[in-house]
């Protein structure tokens, strides 16, 4: 059995666990990040003192064995206009709520309960149990507090940090140390995979074990955190804030130029590799989709291309 831990967090390892959950014969482990401040999840940290639980929600309802009414429901979001608490609330996050009150603040018991009833393929831990807060100093030496302003500012990130020593989840490192391989992606690079990253203990662990730790590249840049980056600049960054990247996993599809197009209007353009020699490996492969005139990593590419990637890095 396969020992495999996704580091990451929101819509991008949500992909990439929702491929990987369906193989036989591995072991998937997902560490998360708990820095966001916005939406719902902002909201309940900001009331309650806890750690973000937004991407933890959505990494574990796309580990969920199958689509079930309750994996919907973990997903249902309150609309409306009217100036009512639970408006713009996630269901599946006042769910997380109730459960870690009932366990006398135990997020990761909440975490074990709710993924026992979605029938979870593999464990979720989060980086670290405290409530914490992203900074981002830019190349101008401005400093940005909390995660979802970060990107809003449209400036050049220099490196993301927390204010204080961040103590790691047991869990989560022990997870990382037994880890046959070791993915971090896909993701916003500074907002989804660093947050996890910088905090020391894991940064530490990741380097201390001797698997191949294999980054999943974005195939488009992220106004105000990637503008103009290419692949190889998302690991320097990585590397920069002090993990060493193995190899890295490339989507060489052919996208189609109305796509492209379209991207370019919102200032978004596709990461290029720009360099011939490479210190690490560059695994390249097919991986998107283009439903709903959408450029995506698929989940069903990541399945069906993933021996090919373990057998060229193992």
């Amino acid at each position: 059995m396969l020992r495999v831990v996704v580091i990451g967090g929101g819509h991008g390892s949500a992909t990439m666990l929702r491929g990987l959950k369906h193989l036989n014969n591995i072991h998937l482990t997902s560490i998360v990040v708990v820095s966001d401040n916005g939406g719902s999840t902002g909201r309940l940290r900001e009331l309650y003192n806890i750690p973000a639980i937004g991407d933890i929600r959505n990494v574990m309802t796309a580990m969920a064995e199958e689509e079930t009414m309750f994996q919907f429901l973990m997903d249902y979001r309150f609309k409306g206009e009217n100036n009512v608490d639970v408006i713009g609330h996630n269901l599946g996050n006042l769910i997380m709520k109730a459960l870690i009150d009932r366990s006398g603040g135990n997020l990761s018991e909440a975490i074990s309960t709710i993924s026992k009833v979605l029938n979870v393929k593999g464990d979720i831990f989060p980086s670290s149990l405290e409530s914490i807060t992203l900074y981002a100093r830019m190349k101008d030496e401005t400093i940005v507090k909390g995660e979802a302003n970060i990107p809003n500012v449209h400036n050049s990130i220099s490196k993301v940090f927390f204010d204080h020593r961040v103590k790691a989840s047991y869990q989560a490192l022990q997870a990382i140390r037994k880890a046959d391989l070791i993915i971090l992606g896909i993701g916003s690079l500074f907002t989804s995979i660093l947050p996890n990253l910088i905090i020391e203990e894991i940064a530490d662990a990741v380097n201390n074990n001797p698997c191949p730790t294999v980054y999943y590249c974005n195939i488009m840049s992220e106004p105000g955190e990637t503008d103009g980056y290419n692949m190889e600049e998302h690991v320097n960054m990585i590397e920069k804030h002090g993990v060493k990247v193995d190899a890295v996993v490339y989507a060489d599809d052919n996208i189609p130029e109305r796509l492209l197009n379209k991207y370019d209007e919102h200032s978004q353009t596709v990461i290029k590799i720009t360099e011939e020699n490479h210190p690490y490996q560059v695994v390249c492969t097919k991986l998107l989709s283009f439903e709903e005139d959408m450029i995506r990593h698929s989940p069903f590419k990541i399945k069906e291309t993933f021996q090919n990637v373990l057998d060229k890095v193992l």
